[in-house]
């Protein structure tokens, strides 16, 4: 693609990064077959050909952002299946980061819109914060024919109680012989939705000789107001995770949300050209997926829960954004799981983040599409790498939906996951209790 940036504007490194992006292009539209607003919608600015226009026509007139630019941004899901299906290797993520930014530096929303965008990451990214909105929000939900839409939609993805609260610091010893120390990514939504994911990841990390830390200060990874546009207040939660991360040896920072893992691996761009940016890079390169751990150490002795039949759903931020979508598939099946494909499983579920809460009619349509490609293989179980996509499935289908390393865990014996207690008979989740006495030792306090 041919763009004209004048000498002078290429001498911000954003504008020459978003150059050489551009300049990668080469209008093919293949990107358009795995985009699914595209596929919804069938409009060319609604996939990444017309978004990758639009974008290059702001950047290149130095103007404010326009109303007809920011709808179809707005209704980009960074999903990142073009990026996997571009032969030519744009880097679609980073381009369309940068043109949300620029949104919000040079566009005025309606202050409804405003509002909303302001509180979602200051609310989300506190994890008491967001469990007291919870609770108030359950209050309000009788009344949520009355609200308008976008209300409405948040009001039903509550959840029907809080389960959790904030992890606190801890270090969980590793059984045995200590061959890994690993920071664990507190986070945000996830210990307050759903704890036992990441007791479930404590539990495999310490079983296989690894020392888990829970370090003061480190939370929210920012992901949330990055992809907002709201840069400066992502740096500002992602900086407490490098300041705590930095200092200290761990082998490794271990993330059990692939959502934030894909923006805690990219650490050293969010704060690119900051004085942090180098102790950012080397937190960033530390980053794995705890699947990627689980590999390194070795799933250990499996066999001990019940031979399920298991849809995997790759989660877009694992399989586009970090390029992991055989290894957590190979891991389930090692621990003697029956895995089955899900037809379209490049397609995103309508997640994203706060997609699902800030336009909730495509989300609902991809819902939908997502949870009727999963039906169709018969499953006994959904596995997912992401809080965000469990919990968005997990509203349209019959069966359970559960992170995958709750599954890991139960196989080599840690406990039955709760969501299984409707299709597990009572004597087969013994079989892994039986076995999380014998060998796993208690699982650590949180």
């Amino acid at each position: 693609m041919q763009t004209h940036f004048t000498p002078e504007r290429l001498a911000d490194p954003a504008i020459a990064e978003a150059d050489g992006i551009l300049r990668t292009c080469v209008h093919c539209g293949f990107c358009n077959a795995t985009c699914p607003t595209y596929a919804l919608l069938g409009v060319e600015r609604d996939g990444p050909r017309g978004r990758i226009y639009l974008i290059k026509d702001m950047l290149e007139r130095d103007s404010p952002a326009d109303p007809t630019t920011v709808k179809h941004i707005d209704r980009c899901l960074s999903c990142l299946a073009c990026a996997t299906t571009c032969p030519s290797g744009v880097d679609y993520g980073r381009l369309v980061d940068q043109a949300r930014i620029r949104i919000e530096q040079t566009y005025r929303r309606p202050w409804p819109d405003r509002i909303v965008r302001w509180l979602l990451p200051r609310v989300m990214a506190r994890p008491r914060v967001f469990a007291l909105g919870l609770r108030l929000g359950a209050l309000v939900r009788p009344a949520a024919p009355l609200l308008p839409k976008r209300l409405r939609a948040m009001l039903a993805a509550l959840p029907p109680r809080v389960a959790g609260a904030p992890l606190r610091p801890t270090t969980a010893p590793a059984e045995g012989e200590r061959r890994m120390r690993v920071a664990l990514l507190p986070g945000c939504v996830q210990p307050v939705l759903a704890p036992e994911i990441d007791q479930a990841s404590i539990r495999l990390l310490t079983r296989r000789g690894a020392e888990v830390v829970v370090a003061p200060d480190s939370g929210c990874c920012g992901a949330l107001a990055y992809h907002l546009g709201q840069a400066d207040e992502a740096r500002r939660w992602a900086g407490a995770n490098v300041a705590a991360w930095d200092h200290a040896a761990f082998d490794a920072v271990a993330v059990t949300a692939s959502g934030c893992g894909s923006v805690v691996k990219d650490y050293g761009h969010v704060f690119r050209g900051t004085a942090q940016e180098q102790a950012a890079s080397r937190v960033g390169a530390r980053a794995r997926d705890v699947t990627e751990l689980i590999a390194q150490l070795g799933l250990g002795p499996a066999g001990r829960a019940p031979r399920l039949r298991v849809a995997y759903h790759s989660a877009c931020s694992l399989q586009h954004g970090q390029k992991l979508d055989r290894l957590p598939r190979d891991l389930l099946a090692e621990a003697g799981f029956e895995l089955v494909d899900i037809p379209e499983g490049y397609m995103c579920c309508g997640s994203a983040g706060t997609y699902s809460l800030l336009q909730p009619d495509l989300s609902d349509r991809l819902r939908a599409r997502k949870a009727e490609n999963i039906m169709r293989t018969a499953p006994d179980v959904v596995a997912a790498g992401n809080l965000g996509c469990i919990t968005q499935i997990g509203r349209a289908l019959g069966v359970p939906v559960v992170h995958t390393v709750a599954l890991l865990d139960w196989a080599t014996g840690g406990p039955a996951p709760e969501a299984l207690e409707r299709i597990v008979p009572e004597a087969l989740k013994g079989i892994a209790l039986e076995g999380a006495a014998a060998g796993a030792g208690s699982p650590p306090t949180l």
